[in-house]
């Protein structure tokens, strides 16, 4: 077996994320992608004594569960890769991935209960950022997701399913505007050009919509032209209601949207959602649960971890817009929220006025650089970081605080694997842990874990 060889197999698991592992002449060859059942053909990129690794060329026969996908860019778009499982399938293949890694990360005996559904299977994501591009190298504009397996060409995804049909509909008809001007996408490469992503945020409960353009400077897009755009978009048969159209300067060289100046160019620069009774500012670039009906769930566990509460200071790390400490606000003495967004920190605030709550206050930051400076001292602590976890010096300060209760979210289950060594090597200890499922169709899926400190527990 040499790199480069062309084998057959037959995928025995898929541990997270999306890695199919098979045995093939005594070796344990791993893949990108993959459902356990499924006849592959591979081609080998890396070998060594007793493993290699390999991309798959061809699915040369279904698993037995398998369905059609009912997303017509499946396998062409690279946002998806379960569609093709019945959804109790895909809940269950999260729940095994989730279960062996924690089991593998926690020290002691806790009780794992589960993963919870999302409310909706498809036209579950409240907030999508497409990128614009070329189907193929020097092909003609369009606008979607990143291909599959490629970091330069588009799949115009004019029929993705996890979006509703406004999405949909604003997508195809910003990118018919864009065709119709000539000027060209931004290259990541030459970094010459225009137009480089679009931005739509739509709320599950109260159907507002915010569309933010996202593009280079450039005298070429005019004034004209972003009206001629704007009114587009207001003409068109929605079942939700545009509530802001947005241009939003990038010139950065990072192939990611950042703001570098944001032109209001109709109605207003954010949008409301509701979750469990209480109403959020939500800005462009603001962090909110990607699934509205889904994040209710996950707060209910974490209001049923976080226990008693009344009397107590709650420290809200890395609190986006505040809907965790808002949550929390109504049923303890003080809550405290840190985010380093500051727009987000703005809107938090103006959340939180806005729902009665004189008890919640939030600071712009940090975590790493804030936490020493917050005027109030923690009971309980709840952690939703980034995909990357806790900075290992912003945990060892958190831990510092000695809270009885720590309760963690993770939108990726390696950071908390991860975070989890030194939690536990400091004196907390795992009671119970849960998956919430906020993405289905996708690789995704969120944690809930409840670290209480040695002494405390209730197991």
């Amino acid at each position: 077996m040499k790199k480069g060889t062309v084998v057959e197999g037959i995928v025995e698991t898929v541990e997270f994320p999306n890695k199919g592992k098979l045995i093939i002449d005594g070796k344990q060859v791993e893949v990108k992608g993959g459902i356990a059942g499924q006849k592959v053909r591979i081609a080998l990129n890396k070998v060594k004594k007793d493993s290699a690794k390999g991309r798959i060329l061809e699915v040369l026969e279904p698993a037995p569960e398998e369905i059609s996908p009912r997303c017509p860019h499946f396998g062409q778009c690279g946002g998806c890769a379960y569609q093709n499982l019945p959804y109790q399938e895909q809940l269950h293949l999260k729940e095994r991935q989730l279960r062996k890694m924690m089991d593998q990360a926690v020290n002691e005996e806790y009780v794992w209960e589960g993963i919870s559904p999302s409310p909706k299977e498809d036209g579950y994501r409240n907030k999508m950022e497409f990128s614009f591009g070329d189907a193929y190298k020097d092909g003609p504009l369009t606008l979607g997701m990143h291909k599959k397996g490629s970091f330069h060409d588009i799949v115009c995804v004019e029929d993705c399913r996890i979006v509703d049909e406004d999405f949909r509909r604003i997508l195809k008809e910003t990118l018919s505007f864009a065709e119709e001007t000539g000027l060209p996408y931004y290259h990541r490469m030459r970094h010459e050009g225009i137009w480089r992503h679009l931005l739509i945020r739509k709320g599950e409960k109260t159907k507002e919509i915010l569309v933010d353009l996202v593009a280079a400077s450039s005298p070429l897009l005019t004034e004209h032209l972003l009206k001629k755009w704007t009114d587009r978009l207001l003409e068109l048969e929605l079942s939700g209601t545009i509530v802001g159209i947005l241009h939003t300067k990038n010139d950065s060289l990072a192939d990611a949207v950042i703001d570098e100046g944001t032109d209001i160019l109709y109605g207003r620069v954010c949008f409301y959602e509701e979750l469990l009774g209480l109403k959020f500012q939500i800005t462009p670039f603001s962090f909110f649960q990607t699934n509205s009906l889904g994040a209710e769930v996950l707060y209910e566990k974490v209001r049923e971890y976080i226990g008693e509460t009344k009397d107590k200071v709650i420290f809200d790390l890395y609190s986006g817009t505040g809907t965790i400490a808002q949550m929390l606000a109504e049923v303890a003495k003080q809550v405290v929220g840190v985010e380093i967004v500051e727009e987000a920190v703005t809107a938090a605030g103006e959340n939180a006025r806005s729902n009665g709550l004189k008890n919640c206050t939030f600071w712009a930051g940090d975590v790493l650089k804030v936490i020493e400076d917050l005027p109030e001292l923690p009971d309980l602590i709840v952690l939703d970081p980034p995909r990357d976890g806790v900075h290992p010096k912003a945990l060892e300060k958190i831990i510092s605080f000695g809270v009885e209760k720590i309760v963690y979210i993770a939108c990726k289950p390696t950071s908390l694997a991860r975070d989890l060594e030194m939690l536990q090597g400091r004196g907390y200890q795992v009671e119970k842990m849960a998956g919430v499922d906020l993405f289905p169709g996708t690789v995704h899926v969120e944690t809930v874990a409840l670290l209480s400190k040695l002494g405390s527990m209730n197991l």
